[in-house]
Order: structure tokens, then C-alpha cells, then sequence
């Protein structure tokens, strides 16, 4: 394997150069693998079958991928690959951030390898433009950074969303879901409750989401709206939309207060936006309240309670006053799951359920709270008989509190 990264590194000179002539960067793998094959006859190598093969991944990752950061895309435990600089990369596999020893050159690499990997998304990565938001074929998500809004360097943050769908029972097996919950978590889909899933970053709010969508009837659709698509429920009948940045010239952005009044036009069974951050709260509790039941969505907020006061902010920026936002979240949603990382794990820690309390006023109340004991359920709350009902879950009894 060293052998063949040198004799790839060796080449890459040789072929970029061979590349630019025929003024054609992406030829295919057949093309590249001839490229690779005549400059390693031009420099007195001999390559075989599968040295070639070998090579020309090498190459094609230099030129095109993720370069040294390739191998680390073959462990499936890793969900997020961060550069802090040209020998500094940590990778999170579920146990919390650890270091790896990858070298990426220099500085002017590791910045070249960002340049090129918002340009394979179609974005513009320069002093002009010094970040990038974008998601790359195959999925992954990408945020990079450069200098001077990042002092020290240029920084590349990596998420990846792997293409194997996760279900409810793989949350509940891996202690992700409280035991005893899962009933009621497929109550708010069966009964098309509309609900959001609040939390931190990284706290697991797009996975839960995404097994959640795939209980949703095979019959019904669900149309995603999203920032960066990152929603892969396992459901037959998924419309993705995704919103467009601005170009060079500051024109042609479609935000997603625009991209839910689409949706609403596309005979949504299911609306979905992916993360309520902006106006777009004003067109999502619009739809709630006006036949479209069963949307569902995820909002950043520290607890459940907080998530009132979160949407009110978001509602102020579509030009919303607070009384009306919460005249409006009281009768669009059903209910709140609050989801947090406690370490390296991502637990759903309590839902709660919504209610209007006369004419400007909701409240939160929780319904289920989870144990800090992963093994135990948790208790109830005084919400869980407005939950219940709405639900039209059968009253528990007492066994509840070992849930």
C-alpha cells in the first residue's frame, strides 16, 4: 500500500499536466487509468493489472477527492473528519473526537484540497468567498474555511451521512431511544402528529428524524426541504429540495421560505423541513395549520422549553409577532422530542407535549422524561395524559415510571 500511494504521488504531477493539455479534468476512470498508465511509461515504470487499478485510485483521489482523507471514508464507525491543519486531523467514530495521523502536506495543500472540494459542489471557496456550505457526491457534507476569517489556517469540517438507512428498532437497540418509548414514537407517526426534534449539534436530531420518516406508510409522500440534503429516511417515496446559494454576484439565492411554499404546491403527505433556522418557520406553521398534518422538522435549542422561545426568535425574523408565533406553534404542533449528547452517546431525553393556553399563550409540558440510566425508560410527566390522548395511547398504569 506505501508503495503504491508513492508511486501515485510520483504521478500526479505527470498526470495533472497531461490532463490540462487535453483541456478535459474529468475523463472517467477508463480515461484516467490510460492517463496514469502513459505517464508511468513516460517516467520508466511498469504497471500491472492491478497496481494500475491501485494507482489510479491513488491519483483520482489527489486530483479530484479527498486525497489523503480517502482511506478514513472506509470505516463505517466514523461520522464526522475534522482538519484543523496540514498534520492535525481528528475523527469522530461515536466515542467522542480522536486524533489520527494523517499528513496532508502543507498548508497550501490542505487548502487546495478545499478549494477543490467546493468546486466539485459547485461552490466558490476564495479571499472573496472565504467559506463553504456544500454537499458532495456520495454523502458527504462539507463546511470549509480560509483565511483571514480563520487566522490560523484553512479548516475542513466533514460529515458523512451514510447511505444505509437507520430504523427506530437500531436507535432502541443501541440505547439511542429509551426502552418502553418506541410505542409511542410510532403513535406520532401513525397518527400524523406534527412534532419537532430539538437539540445541540451533533446530538442526533437528523438521525432520529430520518428513522422516524421511515415509518411513515409507504403510500403516503414526504417532501424534505433542507439547507444541505442530508434526510435519507428508507421510505419509497422521498422529494428532496435544497436551497441555492447566492452566485459570485450575490444573485439567485432560493431560500427555504421559498422552497416550503413549492413544496406545498408538490401534494405533500408528509412536510418536512429539515432544520427551522429563518423565516421559513412562518411558512411551516402556515402549513400545519392548514390541513397539512403530520409535518415534522428539527430545531437547535438547549431543552424542550427552550423550543417556544427559539421559534419566537425565528418568527421575528419573517417579520412575525411573538404573540402570533405562539398563537400559531400552539395549534400547529402536538409535540417536542428533545434529543442530547451525553458524552459520546445521542439520546432522545424527553418528549413533550404542546398545548395553547388562552388567546396568546402555549405551553410545554414534559410527557416523558428519560432515566440517566440508558437501561431504564424513565418516568412520566404532566403532559403524558394531553400526549395520550391525542395519541390515543391506552393508559399505561404505574409500570410506566420503569420504563
Amino acid at each position: 500500500m506505501a508503495e503504491v500511494a508513492r508511486v501515485a504521488e510520483r504521478l500526479v504531477p505527470a498526470v495533472r499536466e497531461r490532463l490540462a493539455r487535453r483541456e478535459e479534468r474529468m475523463v472517467g476512470e477508463a480515461g484516467l487509468a490510460e492517463q496514469v498508465r502513459a505517464a508511468a511509461t513516460a517516467s520508466g515504470l511498469v504497471l500491472g493489472v492491478g497496481d494500475l487499478l491501485a494507482v489510479t485510485a491513488n491519483v483520482g483521489a489527489e486530483l479530484w477527492g479527498l486525497g489523503p482523507l480517502a482511506p478514513l471514508l472506509a470505516d463505517p464507525q466514523i461520522s464526522d473528519i475534522l482538519v484543523n491543519g496540514p498534520d492535525e486531523v481528528w475523527v469522530d467514530r461515536g466515542d467522542g473526537l480522536s486524533r489520527v495521523a494523517v499528513d496532508l502536506g502543507t498548508e497550501g495543500d490542505v487548502r487546495a484540497l478545499a478549494v477543490r472540494l467546493a468546486a466539485g459542489a459547485g461552490r466558490r471557496l476564495d479571499e472573496a468567498t472565504p467559506w463553504a456550505d456544500a454537499r458532495l457526491p456520495g454523502g458527504l457534507r462539507l463546511h470549509a474555511v480560509l483565511p483571514p476569517i480563520s487566522p490560523q489556517g484553512t479548516r475542513i469540517s466533514l460529515r458523512l451521512l451514510r447511505q444505509g438507512g437507520i430504523h427506530l428498532a437500531d436507535l432502541v437497540a443501541c440505547g439511542s431511544v429509551p426502552p418502553g418509548w418506541q410505542g409511542v414514537l410510532r403513535a406520532l407517526v401513525a397518527r400524523r402528529a406534527s412534532f419537532l426534534i430539538s437539540g445541540g449539534t451533533g446530538a442526533g436530531k437528523t438521525t432520529l428524524l430520518a428513522a422516524l420518516l421511515s415509518l411513515v406508510p409507504p403510500a403516503e409522500r414526504i417532501v424534505v426541504v433542507e439547507d444541505v440534503g442530508e434526510l435519507r429516511p428508507s421510505h419509497p417515496h422521498v422529494v428532496h429540495l435544497e436551497a441555492r446559494h447566492a452566485n459570485v454576484e450575490g444573485r439567485g439565492a432560493v431560500g427555504l421560505e421559498v422552497l416550503v411554499r413549492q413544496a406545498l404546491r408538490m401534494r405533500p403527505d408528509r412536510l418536512v423541513v429539515g432544520e427551522c433556522r429563518g423565516p421559513e418557520v412562518r411558512d411551516l406553521l402556515a402549513a400545519l395549520n392548514t390541513g397539512h398534518a403530520g409535518g415534522c422538522g428539527t430545531v437547535h435549542a438547549n431543552t424542550c422549553a427552550d423550543v417556544p422561545a427559539r421559534l419566537e426568535a425565528l418568527g421575528c425574523l419573517a417579520g412575525l409577532r411573538p404573540g402570533d408565533v405562539r398563537v400559531q406553534v400552539g395549534a400547529a404542533l402536538d409535540a417536542v422530542l428533545h434529543v442530547r449528547r451525553e458524552g459520546p452517546a445521542r439520546r432522545l431525553c424527553e418528549i413533550a407535549a404542546m398545548s395553547r393556553t388562552g388567546e396568546q399563550g402555549i405551553t410545554l409540558q414534559p410527557a416523558l422524561v428519560a432515566d440517566p440510566d440508558p437501561a431504564l425508560g424513565g418516568r412520566v410527566g404532566a403532559g403524558w395524559p394531553m400526549l395520550a390522548e391525542r395519541l390515543d395511547l391506552p393508559d399505561p398504569g404505574p409500570e410506566v415510571s420503569r420504563w
